[in-house]
């Protein structure tokens, strides 16, 4: 008949409070523990290169609206012969039966863009701002 070994064949006793994170010791003990050092720093990895690219996504669609924007204005200054007083004209235009934009843009982060025409800088262009990922125009990541 063969013998079985018990839990206490090594000679030695465990306590209860030494058994409490037995599993984590296990799983740290001996080359164990850079396998999930590099697995972890793989998925750190990954989800800062996601969250980079939609930053980065999102600004390319904001600076496209922007440009839209941009262009809308340039017609309809050079058709009216003056600036849009809003974006609601650029969207439904007086006196005319074409639109300049199907509808108001809006940035990356689903926000409106802001239109000063003419531009602070230069009166014979417009600002067209975005209001950045933070969505308030006084933290200094804005986009023209």
């Amino acid at each position: 008949m063969a013998r079985r070994k018990s839990a206490y064949s090594k000679g030695s006793v465990t306590l209860p409070w030494e058994r409490r994170g037995a599993w984590a010791r296990r799983l740290l003990a001996g080359p164990r523990w850079k396998i999930l050092l590099v697995l972890g720093l793989l998925v750190w990895g990954a989800s800062a290169t996601y969250g980079f690219a939609q930053a980065r996504a999102k600004e390319r669609v904001t600076l496209l609206a922007i440009g839209e924007v941009h262009r809308a204005i340039r017609k309809f200054r050079s058709e009216m012969g003056r600036c849009p007083r809003s974006m609601t004209e650029l969207v439904h235009p007086p006196r005319s039966r074409r639109r300049y934009l199907r509808e108001a843009p809006r940035d990356g982060w689903g926000r409106t863009l802001w239109v000063r025409c003419p531009g602070h800088d230069d009166p014979d262009a417009a600002d067209v701002i975005s209001s950045g990922p933070s969505g308030s125009f006084l933290v200094d990541d804005n986009l023209h």
